[in-house]
């Protein structure tokens, strides 16, 4: 039988990362330009689930094919929330209903208010 030397990644530091990724991501949207938002709340949770992918569910470390399901659940998720994100995100609509309070928000977007 053979021995198989596995790398262990220093936990702590990834953790320190992940706090570090947490305090972007929190205080991103306080600056309140819009992209910066959409980075930090996007772009900085793919790292992080990047990185909790790879060091803690130890994903390098399975079967060849795991990483390929892995991608392929994602890919039919991605796809089936453009399926249904346009009638979904839309607030009216023939025999569309939606709490009272999302009409209100739409009427008043639609009227030029900011819904506060």
């Amino acid at each position: 039988m053979s021995e198989e030397h596995t790398h262990h990644p220093n936990y702590v530091k990834i953790w320190a990362i992940l706090v570090f990724l947490l305090v972007i991501s929190v205080t991103g949207p306080m600056i309140g330009i819009k992209w910066v938002t959409l980075f930090t709340a996007f772009g900085i949770a793919i790292v992080k689930a990047y990185l909790v992918v790879v060091n803690f569910m130890h994903i390098g470390a399975t079967r060849r094919f795991v990483p390929y399901l892995v991608a392929t659940c994602l890919l039919f998720m991605l796809l089936f929330f453009a399926g249904v994100a346009p009638d979904v995100m839309k607030a009216t609509g023939k025999n569309w209903s939606k709490p009272a309070w999302v009409e209100a928000q739409a009427q008043a977007g639609a009227e030029g208010g900011h819904g506060h």
